[in-house]
């Protein structure tokens, strides 16, 4: 990388010292940024390649950016993950915690600047029933489940400006603690959408097991992942991973950090942490990683969000993630 620096400092001073270049000048910087943007991506994917997954032959990344709570940031912070080698991308079509048109702004302009197509990249969406939705829901409440999902998924590829979502969530239950006839008309509209080739992979979000079990029976397209706040003090929501594993679900964890303060601030982590130079983040996504989930992070913080995907220099012994693993008897 210092090379590429050079090379570009001496080739600006080159251009600078001819009279009438300001518009090489543009044209240079322009291709440099597509080149070091192109690096960058390259990096990432030879470096996280044997945690990448492959579903009904779509490519899964191994690490996706999550965009919940950005409001007015969204479009600067998606962009900023593109740039930083993020391939996946999570939002929904939910005002009251996400910004959804944020994201598509976000990401035409990575498209635009360096010339890589919508192909490249995993962009995942959700659908969310009203009960979790404020006041600007994007469909219309009175009408049929068919249609609300119809309504919302149309606005969502409006807001994300593409024809066709990688994968579709369903952001959670109607209701917290079970599973109702309404979550299974949502289910069936969304397989609609699967049909009609519009979606690639359907998933749920938010669910405990005996939700995933009713929704997984009840399904003609089975779920292909679930993404679910992961807590320590659940074994990192051992129950759901273990049926995952067994019907070839792919699991997305989400709130790895936030969640789990009162197990990762301790001396115990800050030794592990030491041990392998690296930050406990940094540990806890490799864990992750190795124990088969897809983390999610949602960072703001761009020297973090280039330190979240360094994760390929070190592996865990399996001491260390039994230890991570079983962390909250200690």
């Amino acid at each position: 990388m210092e090379h590429i620096k050079s090379h570009f400092l001496a080739k600006i001073v080159e251009l600078l010292i001819v009279p009438g270049r300001l518009v090489q000048i543009d044209l240079f910087l322009k291709e440099y940024y597509i080149t070091i943007s192109i690096i960058i991506h390259l990096a990432i994917n030879i470096m996280l390649k044997s945690f990448k997954h492959n579903l009904n032959h779509v490519s899964v990344p191994p690490f996706i950016y999550g965009t919940a709570w950005k409001k007015e940031k969204t479009q600067m912070l998606t962009l900023q993950a593109l740039e930083n080698g993020y391939l996946g991308i999570d939002t929904a079509n939910q005002l009251k915690h996400y910004f959804e048109e944020g994201v598509g702004l976000g990401i035409q302009q990575f498209l635009k600047n360096t010339g890589k197509s919508r192909g490249d990249l995993f962009l995942q969406t959700k659908f969310t029933p009203a009960s979790s939705q404020d006041h600007n829901k994007p469909y219309n409440e009175t009408d049929s489940y068919s249609n609300q999902v119809r309504q919302s998924f149309l606005s969502s590829l409006d807001h994300l400006q593409t024809d066709y979502i990688d994968s579709y969530i369903l952001h959670g239950p109607t209701y917290y603690s079970k599973v109702v006839q309404d979550d299974l008309d949502i289910w069936k509209a969304m397989e609609d959408l699967y049909y009609e080739g519009k979606v690639r992979l359907l998933g749920v979000s938010n669910v405990d097991l005996e939700q995933l079990k009713v929704l997984y029976n009840a399904a003609v397209i089975k779920p292909s992942l679930v993404q679910n706040r992961c807590f320590a003090s659940s074994y990192w929501d051992f129950s759901i991973r273990s049926f995952c594993k067994k019907h070839n679900i792919l699991y997305q964890g989400f709130s790895l950090l936030t969640a789990n303060q009162s197990y990762l601030l301790t001396n115990k982590m800050h030794e592990i942490a030491t041990q392998y130079k690296k930050s406990i983040p940094q540990i806890i996504f490799r864990f992750a990683l190795q124990i088969g989930i897809v983390p999610l992070t949602g960072t703001s913080n761009q020297q973090h969000m280039k330190e979240d995907l360094d994760l390929d220099s070190f592996e865990l012994s399996s001491d260390v993630v039994k230890l991570i693993e079983e962390i909250n008897k200690s």
